[in-house]
């Protein structure tokens, strides 16, 4: 038969063939077989050049090659791939897509077939509950479809993790050298704000000092070496909440700047107010960029 410009195609009705339940319409004018021919597809030609810019094309050709003599086009990918795609361009509901295992080979098959519409549904679906706890395959995928609202998300998200962690590594092979660039900038941008403003007023130097109370010298130390161990923190945990939560009360390196006093006998000051410094240390992690730019 002919639909809407399609080659007409003579369909062999054939018992050995094992149709997909909600795709055997027996008016269907082409069949499409899943990897290793497990299933069978028949589907409306209309429908495939209406939502596939690939069955468009193909369907223009004088001569449909690709079709075996049986009417059959064989294609590479597996089976729950085509079901999910197949449903989405015909208008079917959609089983749970919770996992990035079936994420990705589904991006990858809208992708060569050039299905928009079936794109659109994907883009609202990694944003679900059930697709946010993998910060960089949302990322990779966002980066890759050019969704800059979701890549910026995705790149706030990826501030818990150390980009340095060997379990990370794989995630960030996948991404091109733009992306992974901006995702390096943006962890590196948060250390380096953090230590500079850690450098400026009201933070003490770290050098050696005077006592405001009995003008003998005192040595900040201790802030030394808390500062260093804050830093080390946010390569580890870029987004910060380590130190302005259980770090600066429970660190070794805390707790000896909140206990260091002046050495003079008879001065004995504090030489920090600790309320005051976690303040304004977590009034800073909070100024720190959050996302990439798209700049």
């Amino acid at each position: 038969m002919e639909s809407d410009g399609a080659q007409s195609v003579a369909l062999v009705q054939r018992d050995d063939i094992h149709y997909h339940p909600l795709f055997s319409s027996p008016d269907a004018d082409i069949v499409l077989a899943a990897k290793g021919a497990s299933v069978y597809f028949r589907l409306h030609s209309h429908n495939l050049k209406i939502a596939s810019g690939f069955f468009r094309q193909m369907f223009m050709l004088p001569q449909n090659t690709q079709l075996d003599n049986n009417g059959i086009l064989y294609l590479e990918e597996d089976e729950v791939t085509l079901e999910n795609l197949f449903r989405m361009i015909s208008g079917l509901s959609v089983p749970p897509i919770d996992s990035y295992d079936l994420v990705d080979p589904l991006l990858d098959a809208i992708e060569k077939y050039d299905t928009p519409g079936p794109l659109s549904i994907v883009r609202l679906l990694v944003m679900t509950p059930a697709l946010l706890n993998e910060p960089f395959r949302l990322y990779a995928v966002a980066c890759r479809f050019g969704w800059d609202d979701e890549a910026q998300y995705a790149s706030s998200q990826t501030l818990a993790y150390d980009l340095h962690c060997p379990d990370v590594r794989p995630y960030l092979t996948r991404l091109s050298t733009n992306a992974l660039l901006r995702l390096l900038d943006l962890h590196r941008s948060r250390r380096e704000g953090l230590r500079q403003r850690l450098d400026d007023p009201p933070f003490v130097s770290g050098g050696l000092a005077t006592c405001n109370n009995c003008n003998s010298t005192i040595d900040y130390h201790t802030w030394r070496e808390l500062k260093y161990k804050i830093i080390l923190e946010m390569d580890v945990r870029p987004l910060g909440d380590s130190i302005s939560d259980e770090g600066l009360t429970d660190w070794s390196e805390a707790k000896a700047c909140w206990q260091a006093k002046c050495g003079q006998p008879g001065c004995s000051r504090s030489l920090y107010d600790k309320s005051e410094t976690l303040r304004v240390i977590r009034e800073c992690i909070e100024k720190l960029p959050k996302m990439i730019s798209l700049s």
